[in-house]
């Protein structure tokens, strides 16, 4: 996530300074025209493609226009580079940061029980996608639906026992209110977050109802996302034996059924029994989309069609397959435009919306955050991820990660002149200091910038000012233990 933190103790989000009055004229005049392009869409759309896609083009304008308002007329604000002022308490002018976030969380949900939830915009470096109207009467719609269908619901109780009896509502001739897609745990935690929200946006499209197979490695990582109800399945009751262990190729897993003739792929469903060639639906299918994608014809509209008459759909995935969605022209396309008008957007709001922190992880998160980061006035992230199938030498590395700074200008450069006379010009103003984070499951990055801002003094020929650099990094385990708890809070 692209976030920034507030600095001191004070957790306040500060007023927004007024901008001078030609910015403020020259703001609101790129507003203007803006709003005519988008108009001026609308009408295009209107004539030439028809009542129902200007319909569809109204919808993106709106939420496109939102976004732009809320963050200046320019759609998107850009964070200061290495040697701009950045105070790490001050909110950007046109950041529309509030607490839920847009309209994109749901209100009413009890604070104590998930901090996170209310505390993350204030962190937030800005907020550059406003959610689209049609998403957010969407979200809401699926938060009462899953109030309907949640585990301890009498609709639950019945989808349980049709799963038990192997039977599905389809077969049957019968209408399925609540029809499930069971996300089940593949991978690391940042593959997992991935894959949830995949899952997530595929029950939104689907009208399923998304539950989370949490195993003890991640009890209690994240908050329930959705109002007065649980996204948790009760594993222990799942009429599904071996629910983690099924893998990638199990027998139950789509492609296999399809190979089976236990499932076929509708090729016509024009309404009133067009249907001509589908098979009986069984109860539940097993999608293997992990990065073997074993069941790749997920992605074909025809086999959308014969999933869509399973009750139960089970995600063994550990991909963000969102973008591909995009792909099933006639079932997804027009739904994703009219929830996401900016295609990126996508990721970002779900994640926003599913994914907040138990409040274990918070504190960790927090008060790491305040007693390391928080007194700086710039503060850089560096991931460095090491792959046991395409090692690189650590010197090659090192070396690539100080390339590939000083040409995007990231880390500050030290100087290679007199230290003294660099420590002399800070030691009378120190108004820049910079705080390094290192995310990796090695020591030995971390030890090597930590010796190169120790042994030498930062160069003020980069606009740095010769300021003070930290670099800390919270955790370096040396393996990845996704199976241990305490691994993943730290991960996470």
């Amino acid at each position: 996530m692209d976030i920034e933190v507030s600095s001191g103790v004070n957790r306040a989000v500060p007023k927004l300074q007024d901008p001078p009055a030609k910015e403020k004229h020259e703001s609101r005049r790129r507003r203007v025209l803006l709003a005519a392009g988008l108009v001026a869409l609308v009408l295009l759309a209107f004539f030439v493609l028809g009542r129902e896609s200007a319909s569809t083009a109204w919808e993106i304008a709106s939420a496109k226009l939102i976004t732009a308002l809320n963050n200046g007329g320019e759609g998107f604000m850009n964070a200061p580079s290495h040697g701009q002022s950045a105070d790490a308490g001050s909110v950007t002018e046109g950041t529309a940061a509030d607490e839920l976030l847009g309209g994109l969380l749901a209100p009413g949900m009890d604070r104590r029980s998930c901090r996170s939830r209310y505390e993350l915009h204030r962190y937030f470096k800005h907020f550059p996608y406003a959610p689209s109207r049609y998403l957010l009467s969407k979200l809401r719609a699926y938060e009462s639906l899953h109030r309907q269908c949640a585990p301890g619901t009498p609709l639950y109780a019945d989808a349980i026992s049709r799963l038990k009896s192997g039977g599905s509502a389809a077969a049957a001739g019968e209408e399925e209110l609540c029809r499930y897609i069971v996300w089940l745990p593949f991978d690391g935690l940042g593959n997992r977050m991935l894959s949830m929200a995949s899952g997530f946006l595929y029950a939104l499209l689907t009208g399923r109802v998304f539950l989370a197979a949490v195993p003890p490695d991640s009890a209690g990582l994240f908050c329930e996302p959705f109002p007065n109800t649980t996204w948790l399945l009760p594993v222990d009751d799942f009429p599904v034996a071996n629910l983690f262990g099924l893998g990638v190729s199990p027998d139950v897993s789509y492609t296999t059924l399809i190979n089976n003739n236990k499932i076929s792929a509708v090729v016509s469903d024009a309404g009133g029994g067009g249907e001509s060639n589908a098979t009986a639906a069984p109860a539940y299918v097993y999608l293997s989309l992990g990065w073997q994608l074993t069941d790749r014809l997920f992605f074909c509209g025809e086999h959308q069609r014969a999933i869509a008459r399973v009750g139960w759909v089970l995600l063994y995935s550990d991909l963000y397959f969102a973008p591909s969605l995009y792909a099933i022209s006639g079932e997804f396309r027009d739904e994703l435009r009219r929830l996401f008008p900016a295609k990126e957007a996508a990721g970002h709001l779900l994640l926003r919306y599913l994914l907040h922190p138990g409040n274990h992880v918070w504190g960790l998160v927090t008060r790491y955050y305040h007693a390391y980061l928080s007194p700086a006035t710039v503060r850089i992230g560096i991931q460095i991820r090491m792959f046991g199938f395409g090692s690189i030498p650590a010197d090659d590395m090192y070396g690539q990660i100080l390339a590939c700074s000083r040409q995007e200008k990231i880390l500050p450069e030290t100087s290679d002149g007199d230290d003294g006379s660099a420590a002399a010009t800070t030691a009378g103003e120190t108004k820049n200091s910079t705080a390094i984070l290192i995310a990796s499951l090695y020591a030995d990055y971390y030890e090597r910038l930590r010796s190169r801002y120790y042994e030498h003094a930062t160069s003020a020929a980069d606009g740095g000012g010769g300021g003070w650099v930290g670099v800390f990094q919270p955790t370096h385990e040396e393996v990845q233990d996704t199976g241990k708890l305490e691994h993943n809070r730290k991960d996470l």
